[in-house]
């Protein structure tokens, strides 16, 4: 099968070409759920630090993709999704006021865990010719260790900072990324030990956070 014509111009001013793409998983949610204020006090230092490496890879020209749940309704659109967790009184709106979407990012809808399970991220991945994810997001226990599995499946190269992910209890986000740093080599240091110029490069190289191989909780 061949592959699609390329346009030479994916999405306005977004990156079209980059080794390197930030993955925010699940950060447009509503947390209305049981466990979600307790995910929520965890969240709040997360997306703190997701925003200033998003800020981050804006600088270094590294394209931002979400990938968010779809809430089973197969009809859902991202922009109702935003409003709705912004403007409907709900328990997530301030992870969302970090880290509402800008006009040149991708998002991805996902109907599962994953966010490669039938939907169109590995399409855009090789559109963009990344092959180092910088997976962000919750929970990092669930969708972000299904992500990042299925990306290992697929020879991404995975960089997971440990204070980017957060999970409804530590013990399970603190599990996940031992996980993960373990079984899928991810690179699991904090967002501030990650030089976005060496991914860029190929440069990069990954370090244990600990000798333990427990990743530092978020501050």
């Amino acid at each position: 099968m061949t592959s699609p014509a390329r346009n030479g111009d994916l999405h306005g001013n977004a990156p079209d070409t980059s080794p390197v793409a930030l993955v925010l998983i699940d950060v447009i949610n509503d947390l209305e759920f049981d466990g979600g204020e307790d995910l929520l006090r965890h969240a709040l230092p997360m997306a703190e630090s997701i925003a200033d490496l998003r800020s981050r890879a804006n600088g270094a020209g590294i394209p931002v993709v979400y990938v968010n749940d779809n809430f089973g309704r197969w009809q859902s659109n991202f922009t109702r999704l935003v409003d709705h967790c912004l403007n409907g009184g709900v328990r997530g709106k301030p992870i969302v006021e970090l880290l509402h979407p800008e006009n040149d990012d991708y998002f991805v809808l996902k109907p599962k865990h994953s966010g490669f399970f039938s939907t169109t991220l590995e399409v855009l991945l090789r559109y963009l010719g990344v092959h180092t994810l910088i997976l962000v997001g919750m929970a990092a226990d669930i969708c972000v260790l299904f992500t990042a599995n299925d990306a290992y499946m697929r020879d991404y190269r995975l960089v997971i900072p440990s204070d980017c992910v957060a999970s409804v209890r530590e013990s399970d986000r603190r599990y996940a990324l031992r996980m993960m740093e373990k079984i899928l080599k991810a690179d699991v240091r904090p967002a501030a030990a990650i030089d976005l110029e060496e991914l860029r490069q190929g440069r990069h190289e990954s370090a244990a956070v600990e000798e333990n191989g427990e990743a530092d909780a978020p501050d």
